[in-house]
C-alpha cells in the first residue's frame, strides 16, 4: 500500500508540473494534477477489464496462417 501512495503522489506532482510549465497556471496545473488522475483510474478500470477477458481467452485469436502481406506476391 506504501508503494501505490507513493506511486499516486507522484502522479499528482507529474500531473501539476506538467500542467503547470504548460501554461504558467498554478490553478490549471491544480486542476489537471485532480482531473487527470481521476480519469485515468477509470480508463485503467476499463483497462483491466480487457486484460483480463484476454488473458481468459475469450477474446477470438486471429488466425495469423491466413493472413498474407499485401505485399507478397501469391
Amino acid at each position: 500500500m506504501r508503494k501505490t501512495l507513493s506511486f499516486a503522489a507522484v502522479h499528482f506532482c507529474v500531473a501539476f508540473l506538467v500542467g503547470y510549465l504548460m501554461t504558467g497556471s498554478v490553478l490549471v496545473g491544480g486542476a489537471l494534477a485532480l482531473i487527470e488522475p481521476a480519469f485515468n483510474t477509470v480508463a485503467f478500470h476499463f483497462h483491466e477489464k480487457a486484460w483480463q477477458r484476454f488473458a481468459r481467452g475469450t477474446v477470438p485469436a486471429v488466425d495469423t496462417e491466413s493472413v498474407r502481406p499485401t505485399w507478397v506476391a501469391a
